[in-house]
């Protein structure tokens, strides 16, 4: 895993800006890593697999190409369920809250 600095960390758990939020097909809106991995734990399996199916990796993308964690953005996109994605982020941003410990 390539290292992450203090200040890397923090951007990556920032807002996103506002032009680059992602609304959700629920009507939800996330503007960072935290809001997202709150969503997953929440909709429904029918709105994960709209975003997230062999067709469309939204969040996998989301992530990579609006908050640049290529990293998790990798995980997110071999996660198989909305719990298992979820898992996943909350367990990112853990690693990120330790770098700006």
């Amino acid at each position: 895993m390539p290292r992450v600095s203090k200040q890397e960390a923090g951007k990556l758990l920032a807002n996103v800006p506002k032009e680059y939020v992602f609304w959700c097909c629920d009507g939800s809106v996330f503007r960072n890593m935290k809001e997202l991995e709150q969503a997953l734990a929440s909709m429904t399996d029918e709105t994960f697999a709209c975003h997230s199916n062999e067709q469309k990796k939204d969040f996998s993308k989301w992530v990579q190409d609006v908050i640049g964690d290529k990293e998790l953005a990798k995980d997110l996109g071999k996660s198989l369920n909305r719990t298992q994605a979820a898992n996943v982020v909350a367990k990112r941003i853990a690693f990120l809250q330790g770098k700006l410990a």
